[in-house]
């Protein structure tokens, strides 16, 4: 019996890659925290996207808290059991009517792990609407093995590479809104991608990734992750402690030395996909 989900919502994830809307914050909730993010972004100057890459929950405290919600992880377990680590996060920013977007693209091509008992939520912090840049989601990918990925230079492309698959039947795409505190889930292997922000405010997105613990980094060595329910029965992630205040130094020293780590990885798998099977 699911702790959080349905048992058809735990079917549809499994079958199509990919679950959501689901409720998690209170509009009032999500607000604190949208305060949070910019109280801090006004002080230091940038985007959260742009400084706190790879953990970017892992040097504030109130971020700490959001990806160990217990309504969070119930529904985490329900799809990778009760032992629970996260080993990572990203902000997705756009601002009103940037040209920003997100390309299709697998998680899984360049994280390196192995088995893929792993899945990312994101948690929208504002409304992700179809017209602010909504996620999408190609049913049923997950199933389809390794697509091969260009590296294009795009400056309006929020990921760090431009790692892009092409040939995507865009009439299968699934558009997957979410109201201001709700989540999705993803598995790893599924192809997802969104578009610009056309709106008059930020869509401000938080990308949570989990693993169970018989999950392994392969693509360098000294990955590190936070153990927020059950047991680490397996020892493959070096363990990292909670920070004390916002912007802790020994947190911040973290996150600067995985994502040198992840910068430096290389894209995992050539292996390409019959084109036909993105149709």
């Amino acid at each position: 019996m699911p702790k959080r989900l349905r048992t058809e919502q735990v079917e549809f994830y499994h079958t199509n890659g990919f679950l959501g809307p689901v409720d998690l914050l209170t509009t009032e909730q999500a607000a604190e925290v949208r305060r949070h993010i910019e109280e801090i972004e006004a002080g230091l100057g940038i985007k959260m996207m742009s400084r706190f890459r790879i953990k970017a929950h892992l040097p504030f405290p109130f971020l700490c808290d959001l990806v160990s919600h217990p309504k969070l992880l119930d529904a985490v377990e329900d799809l990778i059991g009760p032992n629970i680590l996260c080993w990572g996060s990203s902000f997705f920013q756009k601002e009103p009517g940037d040209k920003t977007f997100v390309s299709w693209h697998q998680d899984s091509t360049y994280y390196g792990l192995e088995p893929p008992n792993t899945l990312t939520a994101w948690i929208a912090i504002t409304e992700a609407s179809i017209a602010s840049g909504c996620m999408r989601f190609l049913p049923g990918s997950q199933d389809k093995g390794v697509y091969g990925h260009d590296e294009l230079i795009e400056k309006n492309n929020l990921l760090s590479r431009g790692q892009t698959v092409k040939g995507v039947d865009e009439s299968r795409a699934v558009h997957v809104p979410l109201k201001t505190g709700q989540f999705s889930f993803h598995r790893e292997d599924t192809l997802h991608a969104s578009h610009p922000n056309s709106t008059n405010d930020r869509r401000i997105g938080l990308s949570i990734h989990y693993v169970a613990p018989d999950v392994r980094e392969t693509n360098f060595p000294g990955a590190s992750a936070m153990l927020l329910r059950g047991k680490d029965t397996h020892g493959y992630w070096l363990p990292e402690k909670r920070p004390k205040a916002d912007l802790d130094p020994d947190c911040l020293a973290e996150l600067d030395r995985v994502f040198t780590l992840y910068k430096m990885a290389p894209q995992r798998g050539k292996k390409k996909v019959d084109p036909l099977l993105l149709h």
